[in-house]
């Protein structure tokens, strides 16, 4: 199953016995499934049927349908006469003139001007009805089908800013024992060296030089672990894997894909809290960058 995008468009027009139906799809982006229709009062008892169809292939984005019907051009056979109205009309006149002999009878003119002999033709509800359904189901068709397309074009850029991600991840991730190693060693040597003019102010130790060493030494690994962004890096480029699993497996991603989008920015944040040299400092600003950049594209996916 295909990741679709929120937004799309599609609209569709067909001969009908009524008349011209039109009918217009376009969605945007919601947090939740929108429908909103707009159609004249004959075709409102359809609105369930719609509803329905579009309910069954969409599930997230605000959704305006239109319906209309034109009637502009009138087919030879649009009127017809009440022949039931006639009859009553030809009862009713004869029992006036059995009363009123002296009446004179309704003319062709009078009758076609009396209210409801002229009429227009009833269209088969049930023919009206089938041919609606054929409509919306090619409508609906086209519409799925432009979201899927452009859902097809943002999941390529969305697993794009993946790998980028991934390369930045495996630049970064073997230099951190190395950078740990060059801390240490910096922090222990400066340590000593403050220490020994401690010593040699104070005339005389407090501690024995192998406990001093000792201290220095584990407040060194304390600091070094408190800045070790291996765990950071490793939970990221386990997210990102999931990540591509999700865009690959398709279907409405859209909330999967925005709780890992929270949980890739909680680490790249930690990364740069942590940071002690530029590399890891400018990684974390891409990551950010790339986290944002996607983030605007999932708004997009149903």
């Amino acid at each position: 199953m295909s990741v679709r995008s929120m937004t799309g468009y599609a609209s569709t027009s067909t001969e009908t016995a009524a008349g011209l139906l039109t009918i217009e799809l376009k969605s945007v982006n919601s947090r939740y499934l929108d429908l909103q229709f707009r159609m004249s009062d004959e075709l409102r008892t359809f609105e369930p049927m719609l509803r329905e169809a579009v309910m069954q292939q969409v599930t997230r984005g605000k959704i305006e349908c239109r319906i209309s019907l034109s009637r502009e051009k009138k087919a030879s056979h649009s009127y017809a006469l009440n022949h039931d109205l006639l009859k009553e009309l030809a009862y009713l006149q004869d029992k006036v003139r059995q009363q009123f002999s002296d009446a004179g009878p309704l003319t062709v003119n009078e009758l076609l001007r009396w209210p409801g002999v002229i009429e227009e033709a009833n269209i088969e509800h049930d023919m009206l009805q089938k041919q609606l359904v054929s409509a919306i189901s090619s409508t609906v068709e086209s519409f799925v089908s432009a979201r899927d397309r452009e859902g097809h074009a943002l999941t390529a850029t969305l697993l794009e800013k993946v790998e980028s991600m991934e390369a930045i991840v495996q630049r970064v991730t073997p230099l951190i024992p190395q950078i740990l190693m060059q801390f240490q060693q910096k922090s222990m040597e400066r340590m000593q060296e403050a220490l020994g003019l401690a010593l040699t102010a104070s005339g005389h130790p407090l501690v024995s030089e192998q406990d001093a060493y000792e201290r220095i030494r584990q407040e060194v690994l304390m600091y070094g672990t408190k800045i070790d962004v291996s765990e950071e890096l490793s939970r990221m480029a386990i997210h990102l894997d999931e990540t591509r699993n999700i865009l690959n497996k398709g279907g409405p991603v859209g909330k999967r894909l925005d709780f890992m989008l929270q949980e890739l920015n909680r680490e790249a944040n930690t990364l740069g809290s942590k940071a002690t040299v530029r590399d890891v400092s400018d990684a974390s600003i891409d990551l950010k960058l790339l986290i944002e950049q996607m983030r605007e594209q999932v708004q997009n996916l149903e």
